[in-house]
């Protein structure tokens, strides 16, 4: 059942003046009054009509991007390509053309405010939404989630996930793009298991994002075939596991990781980075242990970001098709390409091999 305005002004112990003046803005509410409003609202998951509300149309002109950090060329190269699907150029008259605005919303990573947008766009009624990146493998997040992407597509908002997997429960999805991480992962470290590698570090991202656990799953396969992971005699975890640190996605994580992973294990001949800002960090690291890229110790990377080739030497890392990625969750999310079979598709990894990696030195 629809909840009304008088729904919400009842729950708060407030009247609907009082409620459409909290919401609307437009007048000096008691911050007590306007926190017990709010409160009301979120607990009865109230849709506010927007501006377009007196219109025909179910939903308004607005698409949400959902990205973990917009300053992160992973997920800045998908929200732009996405954006150029969303509100690109009409027919150059000036006159609408069909294209949305597409409003970036920056979680920080944080999976309530992935949920408080959430919320957002369906009290705006937005015509569909578009979340970047890896998911919190959290139950009840997920659960949370699921419930709140449903009421979305029940409103008729287009849900497209570009760069993370569908979630266990739930069917509310257009489509769903995956990256092959925990493929590309695999072939990243098979390349260096056939250069003469066996020692190799791992910096690994936070632990509870998918894209962690798929790439870092990769990573360990590889290892296992070539028997090079298996668990000591005294119960303590294999080579993978114990040469693994975790961290944030960042150059520092990267730096500070393997400096850690060196301390304990001086024989590594290389280290396999979450990310390529990451892997930055890392050569950083190794420099400034008095230790050669690649000749002492090879370092790769993973995203292929513009950034990767530029790097001396050149990056060694697995390319994402980002930009395609994001263009066509973009026109998924327009309606203008329809759905993949069973509406999730696997986007492939490339291994793209530069002089960041050699074989290890010998003597």
């Amino acid at each position: 059942m629809t909840v009304t305005l008088a729904d919400v002004a009842a729950r708060a112990r407030v009247s609907p003046a009082t409620v459409s003046r909290v919401l609307n803005g437009n007048y000096p509410v008691a911050a007590s009054t306007r926190e017990r409003v709010l409160r009301a609202v979120d607990d009865l998951d109230y849709v506010l009509n927007g501006p377009a509300s007196s219109l025909a149309a179910a939903t308004s002109d607005l698409v949400g991007i959902l990205v973990n950090d917009i300053a992160d060329p992973f997920f800045g190269i998908m929200a732009g390509a996405a954006q150029t699907q969303i509100g690109g150029p009409g027919d150059g008259s000036g006159r609408a053309g069909g294209e949305k605005l597409a409003v970036i919303c920056n979680t920080g990573g944080s999976p309530e405010r992935e949920l408080t947008y959430l919320t957002l766009l369906q009290r705006q009624r937005a015509a569909a939404v578009v979340l970047t990146g890896g998911a919190i493998e959290d139950p009840d997040h997920q659960a949370a989630m699921a419930a709140k992407l449903a009421k979305l597509a029940d409103a008729g908002t287009r849900i497209v996930f570009c760069g993370r997997p569908p979630l266990p429960e739930g069917d509310a999805l257009v489509a769903a793009l995956a990256f092959d991480n925990r493929g590309g992962g695999r072939r990243l470290t098979e390349h260096l298991i056939s250069l003469g590698h066996r020692r190799i570090g791992y910096v690994a991202g936070p632990p509870e994002r998918t894209t962690t656990r798929h790439r870092l799953e990769g990573h360990r396969e590889a290892l296992r075939d070539a028997g090079l992971d298996a668990e000591g005699g005294d119960g303590t975890g294999g080579d993978g596991e114990r040469l693994t640190v975790h961290g944030p996605y960042d150059r520092r994580s990267g730096y500070e990781a393997t400096l850690d992973i060196l301390r304990r294990e001086p024989g590594i001949t290389a280290v396999v980075a979450a990310n390529d800002t990451v892997a930055l960090g890392a050569c950083a690291a190794v420099r400034d242990q008095g230790l050669r890229i690649p000749q002492d110790i090879s370092v790769a990377g993973f995203d292929d970001l513009p950034f990767s080739v530029d790097a001396v030497p050149a990056l060694t890392t697995v390319r994402l098709p980002l930009f395609e990625a994001g263009a066509r969750a973009g026109r998924l999310a327009m309606g203008k390409e329809n759905p993949p079979p069973g509406g999730i598709a696997t986007i492939a990894a490339e291994l793209m091999i530069r002089g960041s990696t050699a074989p290890p030195r010998v003597g």
